[in-house]
């Protein structure tokens, strides 16, 4: 950092006669002195001038809460490792890699982290530090797009909505899981059909001319055999969800899994209720569980027959693939997926953040935690898919799947063939609903965030917290119930595909970029992370915002869109033309939020189109801005006009 000086202007002149007046206004953080509150002296980045103009954020006078901070700052290293490490890593990524092409997809995975993944998570995490607001009030920095804000709500909204029903389903096999024996690994329960079958003995039937021969003791021959199903999958289909026919029939509520949902959502709640100093407490022992639990299944994984074919299917690369497309397309959307980008908890998450917190190096902690635990889980995952795929005599191919089957089909039945099973599926249930719980925490912790920033210090209440976080939980869970029904699981994959999908995710990253970069400025942008951690970061970082990361997304965006297909349940089932317009309006309800206001904002300004536009892109910044940028008071203090000394000094990072 380097000093530079230059003349008082007139806005100088007032802020020192506001500040004798009122001294205490900056260093409180009480606001800009009235006089002074358009001459932008605090302007937000690291040279603040006159030339650098803003208000100040409503609420930022005399009364306006002071936000909250982390206790130690390893409570927010922990709280995003809680927030983007979770189910995802443990089904979706080991799926993409076996999908396409085993240890060959590290090159587009470990290349788009580096021009995509990292600069976002990046760029949300600072924002949050700078701004000292949630997903909303963040983009008072271009206050024009703050529908960027509200998309990223209703984005967060959904998704807080139906990912608790994975944490249910959990929940409801944590529960089941102490019996002596499993209930999804025998065929004589009520839910169970006659084609049941405990043990496929697919090794009789490899010779074609034993086709009618009855095989082992189902009582079975082998041409009946192809269509015999797993107690699993019967479990699954016939009692946890006990599925209807389409999304048309949702048919009767399931009171055990809504009991389950309901326990969880009171969970939730008195974890999140008292705030960031309780919640960062908590995701000590929820982020850090989970590992625990993944090295015990590693290491029983890897001693069981079949495992090293499971884990070599897994690594070895097919170089084909890279080739294609769409393994560049998953690869990208799987980052913007597992990062938790254009959500708004992760700015929520670093606007409590101390202002000097070196966010920058916390970037990329948390991203080699979140990479390094998705291919982790892997070997996990495909050494027990091994010992699956040689029990049931069947290529790995066959029991390998993405997303509720993984979870809920492939690791009970693993689980099942273990020695001590009920221990090993209570372990392995428990760690899903860790996984799970963490996420959900910082999930509807940045939602509500986001919502109390709305509100100034005038509406200040004493449980004002409590009851906004009741209120979001208690509608979450009335819209959750239609996914508790026999036609639950057709809602959910409606929110799943369409809410939070990779189209949402990816036009709110572009958008994230478009206006940091090129509306507010990258170099002004940098300047004020500079000022924030003490240095200049890479300006790799400036060139993704700018350039780079733009393009991916709107590239992957596109392909998205040109290669759409109608969303199917078990490749089978596919949905009416009424459930796909359900579902592009859940997409819609958030992308449209930035175009929409946009606009209404625009046409609501008065003069010329170049003065609306000064206008709606002029920064509107807090109390704590002047806090850490004002010109030292002492110095204004000592100036007297029409002396050499009048001279305001200011600090300037170095380009």
């Amino acid at each position: 950092m380097e000093k530079q000086t230059l003349p008082a202007s007139s806005c100088s002149l007032v802020l020192l006669e506001e500040t004798k007046k009122s001294p205490l206004l900056l260093t409180n953080g009480g606001g800009y002195p009235p006089a002074a509150a358009n001459c932008g002296l605090a302007a937000g980045s690291g040279g603040a001038g006159p030339d650098k103009k803003g208000g100040v954020a409503a609420g930022a006078g005399p009364g306006y809460q002071e936000r909250e901070t982390w206790t130690r700052q390893m409570d927010f290293i922990m709280s995003c490792v809680g927030f983007a490490v979770g189910l995802g890593n443990v089904w979706r990524f080991p799926y993409l890699c076996y999908k396409n092409g085993g240890g060959v997809f590290l090159i587009p995975y470990l290349l788009i982290v580096f021009v995509g993944g990292i600069p976002i998570f990046f760029l949300e995490i600072a924002l949050g530090q700078f701004m000292k607001a949630g997903s909303i009030n963040v983009w008072n920095i271009a206050p024009l797009f703050k529908g960027l804000g509200y998309a990223s709500m209703v984005i967060v909204f959904f998704c807080n909505t139906y990912y608790i029903m994975v944490l249910a389903w959990g929940f409801y096999y944590l529960i089941k899981s102490f019996s002596s024996t499993l209930p999804w690994s025998t065929c004589d329960n009520d839910w169970n059909t006659a084609s049941c079958i405990e043990i496929f003995h697919h090794q009789d039937c490899k010779n074609a001319s034993m086709a009618n021969t009855t095989v082992g003791g189902s009582n079975m021959t082998c041409a009946e055999l192809a269509d015999g199903r797993s107690p699993i999958i019967e479990f699954w289909e016939n009692k946890v969800l006990n599925i209807s026919s389409g999304l048309d029939e949702p048919g009767n509520l399931n009171w055990e899994l809504m009991l389950c949902l309901m326990a969880v959502w009171v969970l939730v709640y008195f974890c999140v209720w008292k705030g960031v100093k309780s919640t960062g407490k908590i995701v000590y022992f929820t982020a850090t569980f989970p590992y625990v639990v993944l090295i015990i299944l590693l290491v029983r994984g890897v001693t069981l027959p079949g495992a090293y074919d499971g884990i070599m299917y897994y690594v070895k690369p097919d170089w084909s693939k890279l080739g294609e497309a769409q393994v560049w397309i998953d690869a990208g959307t799987q980052i913007f997926f597992s990062y938790a980008i254009g959500l708004g908890a992760l700015t929520a998450l670093g606007s409590y953040n101390r202002f000097n917190n070196d966010c920058y190096k916390d970037a990329f902690v948390l991203a080699l935690i979140n990479s390094g635990t998705s291919f982790f889980a892997g070997f996990v995952v495909f050494s027990i898919l091994g010992f699956m795929a040689a029990e049931q005599g069947v290529d790995i191919s066959q029991v390998a799947e993405s997303g509720p089957g993984l979870a809920f089909i492939a690791y009970p039945k693993a689980v099942s063939l273990m020695p001590v099973a009920p221990l090993w599926a209570s372990l392995f249930f428990f760690m899903l609903l860790l996984l799970g719980l963490d996420s959900q925490f910082v999930g509807v912790e940045g939602f509500v965030t986001g919502i109390l920033d709305l509100f100034p210090g005038k509406y200040y209440h004493r449980y004002k917290r409590e009851i906004a976080v009741a209120i979001c939980c208690l509608l979450c869970f009335i819209i959750d119930l239609s996914m508790v029904t026999q036609g639950g699981m057709y809602v959910f994959q409606l929110f799943d595909y369409y809410s939070a999908s990779g189209m949402t995710l990816l036009w709110q990253a572009f958008w994230e970029c478009i206006v940091v970069a090129w509306v507010y400025g990258a170099d002004r942008f940098m300047d004020d992370v500079a000022r924030m951690i003490g240095y200049r970061p890479f300006p790799w970082m400036k060139w993704c915002w700018s350039f780079i990361t733009p393009c991916v997304c709107m590239g992957i965006f596109l392909f998205h869109l040109v290669n759409y297909k109608p969303l199917t349940y078990n490749n089978d089932y596919v949905y009416p033309w009424w459930g796909e317009v359900i579902g592009w309006c859940l997409a819609l309800s958030s992308m449209l939020c930035i175009p929409v206001s946009l606009l209404y904002k625009l046409f609501r300004a008065k003069g010329t189109f170049k003065e609306r536009w000064t206008h709606l892109t002029t920064p509107v910044w807090g109390a704590h801005h002047l806090e850490y940028m004002a010109p030292d008071i002492k110095s204004l203090s000592s100036m007297s006009p029409g002396t050499d000394d009048n001279k305001v000094i200011i600090f300037e990072s170095v380009m």
